[in-house]
Parts: structure tokens; sequence; C-alpha cells
């Protein structure tokens, strides 16, 4: 990427939008090998870029993009410069929440499919393009998401377990407290602040485990002292 950003910097969006090169061309081409839908996913996003260098170097770049796949289509009539330099602000201002990685493996994915454009592309044609491949990310997230849903790892399903089983262990070691321990009132606040901090999600079920092994060992140690025979 930072081989078009000296490109986006070197000339201006008219410019861009008017023409591109075989570097530019094969630069692209180099980005797009081996893009996957994941690490487009977990790409910088738009709005991220716009921040770091500014939304006109954001909005060049697309330009780049969209002038690449013109000429990559073999359309005999595409968007003039000005439309190409619009539609390049609607795309950064419409997904500012996507990735530029996105918008490549769009208008890769579009190629690929052998999307009929009748010789030429228009606005029209290409906000359909990003809109088709947008609907099926989002719909692979959604299923991604119920997948896992589905089939959680074990490990969540034991922790969800072990808490909702949390307000019994106390109640059992509550009934287990030595009921001379001086502190006998103290050591049950206790127990009940560590089940409330657990079911809060303030420290895990291991850390519930150490706090009670505590408040077990100083009922132990008190119950132990006051079994000792007197000299």
């Amino acid at each position: 990427m930072s081989h078009l950003l000296a490109t986006a910097q070197a000339a201006s969006t008219r410019e861009l939008a008017g023409a591109t090169t075989d570097e530019t061309r094969e630069i692209l081409f180099d980005l797009s090998v081996g893009l996957t839908k994941q690490k487009a996913f977990s790409a910088p996003k738009v709005r991220d870029l716009i921040r770091l260098h500014d939304e006109t170097m954001v909005i060049k770049l697309v330009v780049i993009f969209l002038r690449a796949a013109v000429e990559s289509f073999q359309v005999k009539q595409g968007p003039n410069p000005l439309t190409l330099m619009e539609l390049a602000a609607d795309l950064v201002a419409k997904y500012d929440c996507e990735s530029l990685e996105d918008f490549i493996l769009a208008l890769k994915t579009a190629r690929l499919s052998g999307m009929q454009t009748y010789n030429s592309l228009d606005s029209s044609k290409f906000h359909k393009i990003f809109n088709d491949y947008f609907e099926s990310k989002t719909e692979f997230l959604r299923n991604r998401h119920l997948d896992q849903k589905a089939t959680g790892p074990s490990k969540d399903a034991a922790v969800v377990a072990s808490i909702a089983a949390q307000p019994q262990i106390a109640t059992m070691l509550q009934r287990r407290l030595d009921p001379a321990h001086l502190n006998k009132n103290n050591l049950r606040l206790k127990l009940t602040i560590i089940t409330a901090r657990l079911m809060r999600g303030l420290i895990t079920p291991e850390e519930a485990a150490e706090h009670r092994a505590e408040v077990e060992a100083a009922n132990y140690r008190h119950a132990t002292r006051r079994q000792e025979p007197s000299s």
C-alpha cells in the first residue's frame, strides 16, 4: 500500500481519475494476490486511514482502484474523471467502516465472477459491485457468528456452568464455617462478595476459587486450634 500512497501523493485526483499505468495495475495485482476475506476484514478501516492521512488521500486511493478496474474489465465506456472522483468520494463516505482491502476484494470478486458489463461501467454498476460484496460479507459474518455460537468452545461452556454453580458453592461453604469463629460474620461476608464479584465478571472462576480457599484455610485453622487439648 505504501507504493500506492506515493503514487497518490505525486498526482492530483483528476490526473489519477483520468488514466492508470501498468505499474499501478501491477501494484494492485500484487495487493490482491492472496487477499482473503479474513485479511480484508481485519485490515485498518477507512475512517482510521482518514485520521492517519486525510480524506483526500483515501479518496485518491479509491480513485486508483476504480480507474484500474475500468481497465481490468476492458470496457469501451467507463465513467469520466469527474464521475469517477464523485463515485470514490461517495464510496469512502458510505463504507468508512470497511477496509480498503475490502474495496480491492470487491472489485476482484466482481471480475472473477464474470460480471456482465456489456462493455460499459457506470456509477450504478460500481455501486452494485460494492453493495453485492458488502451484503455477502454481512451474510458471511452472520453465519460465522451462528456457527461459533452453535459450536462454542467447551471451555466457554465449562466457564458458564462454573459461574452458574457459584451461589450453591458459596452457600455450602458458609454452612461449613465454624460457628465459634470470632470472624464468622466477616468470613460469610467475604464469601458473598467473592460470589458477587464473580457473577459481575470482575474476577475469574479460578480467582474466586483461590479467594474461597483462603476463607476455608482461615476457618480450618480456627477449628483446629479450638480442638487442640489444653496443656
